[in-house]
């Protein structure tokens, strides 16, 4: 049976994000997109997730990134109650960066 047709009304966003060639393009394209609050707060949500899969505790997450306990919790629900995409992917950065990532822990 062929696939629908039907288009969620926001595939376009998503789209459009998997045309960003480069890390400079990304952080354009969302300061053109996002105000300064709503970047930082998911950046900051991203090195909670960030934190959480490389097996951080909430006491030091919340001196790193300065994130609330209540982010931490909603950011380790989501990752624990999610699709498992973010995990996925965050896997698949770190098999692409990890020279890097080494030094960053260092």
């Amino acid at each position: 049976m062929a696939k629908a047709a039907f288009r969620r009304k926001d595939e376009a966003f998503y789209e459009t994000v998997l045309q960003l060639a480069t890390t400079e393009e990304a952080i354009l394209f969302f300061k053109d997109l996002c105000s300064s609050t709503e970047i930082s707060a998911i950046e900051q949500r991203f090195e909670v997730a960030r934190l959480l899969c490389k097996g951080a505790v909430y006491v030091d997450i919340a001196k790193a990134p300065g994130a609330s306990s209540a982010t931490i919790s909603r950011v380790n629900r989501f990752l624990n109650e999610g699709t498992g995409e973010f995990r996925e992917i965050f896997d698949r950065y770190l098999a692409a960066n990890a020279a890097e990532e080494a030094e960053k822990e260092a």
